[in-house]
């Protein structure tokens, strides 16, 4: 195992290890008010046990409570938008590769539209159709995302047309789409599992950033970005409120840009299998 993936294994298996824990235990309920202690820094005296291990908020809301309870939001928006992305850009561009001609150039052309459009936009028209929410920022990731996978499946999808089994399946009569359900599916899994590995970074970026401007999962919930917006505020007297919630992101893309790099490696040494 080379290092990018291990360390890759290592931070999103702990992401996914405090997310899970976030349900069953929190130093503190991430929502409970401790208004007499707000804005204690990191580890200050004469507060109430399993209070305050990273400061509190303007609330006197335990911040690492908060921090361990967005792991879960995050995942929440990450995990379904990447996967409704992915399936529906998968099946787009298997079959764009298994028709080609008219309906080939036209899946493309209409990835282009779609993908010319940012997240952030789609959720804010999104958001005005149906009110924010988590389901807003799925819907708005997700949609994004299906142009990625699409044009990751269609390329892997042109090279894997061309093999020997293929053509030999072809010879047999087998039909394209099942042809590229039974045979080049399996084939370009690889890629379009490093893929989602890459994307889940960039959504539980997009995640953060959706909640940063009010578009995320709605208040109490806690959630990376909503903490970030409440924090620049307080960035003088309380900096570790932007602090810890702005690492938390930052380590969770590393974590699965990391995964994605080291699974790339490892697919690429391995290439396409008969």
């Amino acid at each position: 195992m080379n290092r990018r993936l291990a360390i890759g294994l290592a931070v999103t298996g702990a992401l996914v290890a405090v997310a899970l824990l976030s349900l069953a235990w929190t130093p503190e309920p991430p929502t409970r008010l401790h208004i007499p202690f707000k804005l204690r820094p990191p580890l200050a005296g004469g507060l109430p046990a399993g209070l305050g291990l990273l400061g509190t908020d303007n609330f006197g809301r335990d911040v690492l409570s908060m921090t361990m309870a967005g792991a879960w939001t995050s995942l929440l928006v990450a995990l379904p938008s990447v996967a409704l992305g992915g399936a529906a850009g998968t099946a787009l561009g298997l079959a764009a590769a298994a028709r080609g001609g008219w309906f080939d150039a036209a899946a493309m052309r209409a990835c282009d539209v779609v993908f010319a459009v940012p997240p952030i936009l789609s959720a804010l028209l999104l958001g005005t159709l149906l009110g924010p929410g988590r389901g807003t920022a799925v819907a708005a990731i997700a949609l994004f995302l299906v142009p990625v996978f699409a044009r990751v499946a269609r390329g892997g999808a042109r090279r894997v047309w061309t093999a020997d089994y293929v053509l030999a399946a072809r010879a047999m009569g087998r039909g394209a789409f099942g042809i590229a359900w039974r045979n080049v599916l399996p084939n370009i899994a690889g890629l379009l599992v490093v893929q989602a590995s890459i994307q889940l970074g960039l959504a539980v970026l997009t995640e953060a950033g959706l909640g940063y401007i009010g578009l995320g999962a709605p208040p109490p919930t806690p959630s990376w970005g909503r903490m970030l917006a409440d924090a620049q505020t307080f960035l003088g007297p309380a900096p570790w409120l932007a602090i810890v919630p702005g690492a938390a992101v930052a380590l969770a893309v590393l974590g699965f840009n990391m995964l994605g790099d080291g699974l790339r490696d490892r697919v690429d040494r391995r290439g396409p299998a008969p």
